[in-house]
């Protein structure tokens, strides 16, 4: 069980209506007391001292119902395949995307999903080795190959959901997914890597895990997303254990998911999953390979949105889904641009250009 944290530490974050800018919501995490927690909690305040610009086109996922609809996110993507092939002579995307061909019925159409993260790993590389195709590409092309990574996880958690909507509405899963760009990333201690062990693969809905800050598929992704495959040194070559934490967060807005109390089938996941490690010679309990989520606080729901229901909360949320404001002690930082203005895309690639020109010299 995890305790909050006794100096009564927590973060503010205000929302609002991406079509109604005037139409504002906030919110209150309660921090943890736990080692990570701590250096999670300084290094979001150092954030926003030095000001990183939130990346507002990847902060909400699993919403059914959002203007960030399924026609807009394969608009998007087509620009950034135009621009990707525009400018590479040896490198192509071919794959048509479209609703159609992103949908088999209610589901999401995952092997042209692999094929298009699989591009995006080509494309980029790791965070050790980036790929001499990002090296290469100018400004709006190293944009566009971050678009590729960023709007196939979106479109996949929106299928997803929408499919849970007709099907199972309890268990559709929404999330918010706060990162900024340029962020300084700190190195993961082995306290710190205890709370794999405690917490694994539960969440639970309005709470807040460390941000995954890395390139990379995970084992349990591989396990799920390729039909725990053997591993050998190819299927190898794109997994990552996690090696460090930021000021990043992610906060679940789904129904409890915890092993061996309200899940019958995430138990059978989680026991095969970990059968298929130990066919392949892993121990589930090596907290280096980092096997699940870590917990670093939770939403006060009730002083925030006056009700713990998940249907209202979700419904609150639906209709305020861009970060405005975070605030941490006395240290606020206002982000005030939104994927709906007509600057925003020129407004990303002007701050990324330190970061664009620091990569190409690698």
């Amino acid at each position: 069980m995890m305790h909050l944290n006794g100096t009564n530490q927590s973060v503010k974050i205000t929302l609002r209506n991406p079509l109604d800018h005037n139409d504002l919501l906030d919110y209150y995490i309660r921090v943890y007391d736990n080692p990570l927690a701590h250096d999670w909690y300084r290094a979001l305040k150092e954030i926003l001292i030095l000001g990183n610009q939130l990346e507002k086109n990847f902060c909400f996922l699993g919403f059914p119902k959002t203007a960030r609809n399924l026609d807009y996110l394969c608009r998007e993507l087509n620009l950034a395949k135009d621009a990707i092939n525009i400018f590479f002579d040896d490198y192509q995307i071919t794959e048509t995307y479209t609703p159609e061909t992103l949908k088999n019925d209610l589901d999401p159409n995952q092997d042209l999903l692999n094929i298009l993260h699989n591009h995006f790993e080509r494309l980029q590389g790791t965070v050790e080795h980036l790929s001499n195709y990002y090296k290469r590409a100018d400004y709006n092309t190293k944009y566009a190959i971050r678009q590729v990574n960023n709007l196939c996880h979106e479109i996949e958690s929106l299928l997803i959901s929408q499919r849970r909507n007709v099907l199972t509405p309890e268990w559709v899963r929404p999330s918010q997914i706060t990162t900024f760009l340029q962020v300084k990333r700190y190195e993961l201690t082995d306290e710190h890597r205890e709370l794999f062990t405690e917490n694994g693969y539960n969440r639970k809905f309005g709470h807040v895990y460390m941000h995954w800050t890395q390139i990379g598929k995970t084992l349990f992704e591989v396990f799920r997303d390729e039909e725990a495959p053997i591993l050998d040194a190819t299927t190898c070559e794109a997994i990552t254990a996690l090696k460090y934490y930021s000021g990043e967060f992610d906060i679940d807005w789904g129904k409890d998911i915890v092993y061996g109390e309200n899940a019958p089938w995430h138990d059978q996941e989680q026991n095969a999953f970990r059968a298929w490690l130990k066919a392949n010679g892993l121990n589930s309990f090596d907290k280096q390979l980092s096997l699940g989520y870590l917990p670093i606080g939770e939403v006060d729901l009730e002083s925030s949105f006056g009700t713990t229901d998940q249907f209202v909360i979700r419904d609150m949320l639906g209709n305020h889904l861009d970060i405005f404001r975070i605030q941490v002690d006395d240290v606020m930082n206002t982000f005030d641009y939104c994927w709906t203005d007509s600057d925003y895309k020129q407004r990303q690639i002007d701050r990324l250009k330190v970061g664009y020109d620091y990569s190409s010299r690698r």
